[in-house]
């Protein structure tokens, strides 16, 4: 994956290198590094947001890159949810509107029953009517996991989803995307923190644009080891270069 050099209109610069990552169906796998190691970018590209400028990327079985980019849009309005530390609301809009608005644009309709239920199981039912700039970081963001949890969809895409919140707040956007692979729901989360991606069932350990390894999830501590062996490998490279 390239993308240009301000100001040098000719010139690209390489942000992934060589990634051949298989991310199971119906499993939470999360994608951890430092900052700059190109985890964001591997989740934009794999959810079609930012084009790869080589290679190919498979979702369902669809190649998303032979796609234009109106049928991408309507492949992911069909398939895939999200999940991002900026929450991506609309702040005119209620609560519960900005829950069944996924489906609304794709022209589907969720039951309000299962927008009420969402909310209640995240803890929001009282704030329905209320717009997003009335509620606190945690709040908006399980708006967010209620958007995904009410619209059902088959891929959820995560980018920092507890970057923002405070500890309690974050242990239950984690505890609703740990659930969501119960329901079939494939959830491919980037994080920087050890702890988060431990929950994952698979980590991807990434560094440089690479992926330096793929560990199992549930023990934080290996997760944190994995880590500083691949910066340990990245600041051993800048040496050498």
């Amino acid at each position: 994956m390239d993308f240009p050099v301000p100001g040098r209109r000719r010139e690209t610069t390489g942000v992934l290198h060589a990634i051949d990552l298989d991310v199971p169906e119906g499993r939470l796998t999360a994608v951890v590094g430092p900052s700059g190691s190109g985890k964001s970018t591997l989740l934009l590209c794999t959810a079609g947001l930012e084009r790869a400028t080589a290679g190919s990327i498979e979702i369902l079985g669809t190649d998303i890159l032979s796609l234009s980019p109106r049928k991408q849009a309507a492949f992911r309005s069909e398939n895939v949810g999200f999940i991002f530390q900026e929450y991506n609301l609309v702040s005119s809009l209620s609560v519960e509107d900005n829950i069944s608005l996924p489906a609304r644009l794709a022209g589907r309709r969720v039951p309000k029953s299962r927008v009420d239920d969402a909310m209640t199981r995240l803890g929001i039912a009282k704030h329905a009517r209320r717009r997003p700039d009335r509620l606190s970081g945690g709040e908006r963001q399980r708006v967010a996991v209620a958007r995904v949890v009410a619209n059902q969809p088959r891929i959820v895409f995560a980018d920092e989803p507890t970057g923002a919140l405070d500890l309690k707040s974050g242990h239950v956007v984690l505890d609703w995307l740990q659930a969501l692979p119960a329901q079939g729901t494939t959830v491919l989360m980037v994080t920087h923190d050890p702890h988060a991606a431990a929950r994952a069932d698979q980590v991807v350990v990434m560094g440089s644009g690479r992926i330096h390894a793929v560990i199992p999830g549930g023990d934080s501590r290996a997760v944190s080891d994995a880590v500083l062996a691949a910066q340990s490998v990245d600041e051993a490279g800048d040496e050498a270069a």
